[in-house]
């Protein structure tokens, strides 16, 4: 039995210069107006993209990862010195930043909604605005692929899904999470070396195009690529035409046999799938293949799946890329990360359209006697209701005391239970418009709270 390869260290990167200018200047601003009190800021999602029912929380563990590492490097603050932007007080108080502050959030895996808070984080005021651009650079992503890929989950829940999105995701770091996303949302392999290296996710790989067109012979190619990687055998089918593919792999299954090397399955990743998946399914089988398994490729997005779903064509697994690494259906989310309190005071923001909640909020979920999520509750941290709170402990004082956190398996565990728990409202393919109905509650103490804070807000504007 061979070992497990030793995990290598995941991304992302740990540099503290990842954040907004803005973000150097308002401490700089707040430190020399003396605006150093506790704050408490919120991150959430405002409203869900038109195909999306719900999401799906995923990058705590980056984030507490980068907040536990929190420092400037001599080179980063030698550079900030160099800019001349800043002032020598700012620099000597970076060179001892530290973050000891809290954060609470919805566990990776678990399904929530727009308007719930996703991760609350109190530090003092300086130091929770600074950390703001990395933190909602780390959840968003995420958050946006991990909620994809279980729309696509619930579209093919027999299938085996493989993550090919690298290739076209808008860098490194975000082809290496978008893996890491995936494998939470139920995902069940990847192409990505990187991310298996990382996380131990199980890897997934055939041949290219260019393999096949670097031969004179479409069965050299084959049999050079058998004799080279003959464990798990996937081989490329559509390069020329499907189907003389396939009867040539028949053809050489004696050949193959006399070197103890079998056929685990074929790759189509052009064409009509399902028409050229039934005609490859019936050669294979006709030709002693009825194991071989058939993977599809090449453009594969929610729509396609859904159609397959209906049609049932003979596909095993889907290898899934852009769709799922650029989320290019809904590539973005419309989120934020809010003041929510301030030295103990309730904040709130009016903006028009942008109006938020005040306070420390918490949510609050409550099942249905079959199990199924029956409504999300929002209301302040201190109100009490029943059900299950959804933001848990991640780190006290600047450590971590979640228990699972950066626990991918428990992840992967928590959003399987919350899929299978998903009202019937949010199922099938007619559910968008009824989606829409389901939105968590908002407590009459939040609404209170709410009220007090905007009559303190008129009575400041009204003062001369």
């Amino acid at each position: 039995m061979r070992e497990s390869p030793r995990k290598l260290p995941a991304p992302p990167d740990p540099s503290a210069l990842l954040v907004d200018l803005y973000q150097l200047s308002m401490m700089q601003a707040y430190l020399e107006a003396g605006r150093t009190g506790d704050a408490v800021f919120e991150f959430f999602v405002r409203r869900l993209p038109p195909r999306r029912r719900f999401l799906v929380a995923a990058g705590l563990a980056q984030v507490v990862e980068w907040l536990q590492g929190l420092r400037f490097a001599p080179d980063e603050l030698d550079w900030l010195r160099a800019s001349g932007m800043f002032s020598d007080a700012l620099l000597s108080h970076l060179a001892r930043l530290r973050f000891d502050g809290d954060v609470d959030a919805i566990p990776e895996g678990r399904v929530f909604f727009a308007g719930e808070p996703v991760l609350r984080l109190r530090a003092s005021l300086p130091l929770a605005q600074f950390v703001e651009s990395r933190i909602v650079n780390l959840l968003h992503y995420q958050v946006l692929v991990a909620s994809k890929a279980a729309q696509l989950r619930l579209l093919a829940p027999r299938h085996e899904l493989v993550d090919f999105g690298l290739r076209r995701a808008h860098g490194a770091e975000a082809g290496v999470m978008s893996a890491r996303a995936a494998w939470i949302a139920g995902f069940d392999a990847t192409a990505t070396l990187r991310a298996a290296a990382a996380w131990g996710i199980p890897l997934r790989g055939t041949m290219a195009h260019a393999f096949v067109q670097a031969f004179e012979d479409e069965s050299a190619a084959f049999s050079a690529f058998a004799l080279a990687r003959p464990r798990d055998l996937v081989l490329l089918v559509d390069t020329y035409d499907c189907a003389r593919a396939a009867r040539r792999i028949v053809g050489m299954l004696p050949s193959l046999a006399a070197q103890g090397i079998a056929v685990a399955g074929v790759r189509i990743d052009s064409g009509d799938l399902a028409t050229e998946a039934r005609r490859v399914r019936a050669i294979l089988d006709a030709g002693g293949l009825s194991h071989a398994r058939i993977l599809a490729s090449g453009g594969i997005d929610a729509d396609i799946l859904a159609e397959h779903a209906r049609e049932a064509p003979p596909i095993d697994a889907y290898g899934i890329g852009t769709a799922l690494s650029t989320s290019s259906d809904a590539p973005s989310l419309d989120c934020a990360y809010k003041l929510q309190e301030y030295d103990g005071v309730a904040r709130r923001k009016l903006s028009a359209g942008k109006a938020t909640w005040p306070g420390r909020r918490q949510a609050w979920r409550l099942h249905g006697p079959d199990g199924r999520i029956r409504a999300d509750i929002v209301s302040t941290e201190d109100d009490d209701h029943p059900g299950e709170r959804l933001l848990l402990p991640a780190m006290r004082g600047g450590e971590v005391v979640g228990g699972d956190v950066g626990d991918l398996d428990a992840a992967r565990r928590r959003c399987r239970d919350d899929l299978a728990r998903l009202p019937e409202a949010l199922l099938g393919e007619d559910a968008q418009p009824r989606a829409a109905r389901f939105a968590p509650i908002v407590a009459p103490a939040l609404r209170r709270l709410a009220d007090e804070v905007d009559r303190r807000i008129a009575a400041s504007q009204d003062a001369p």
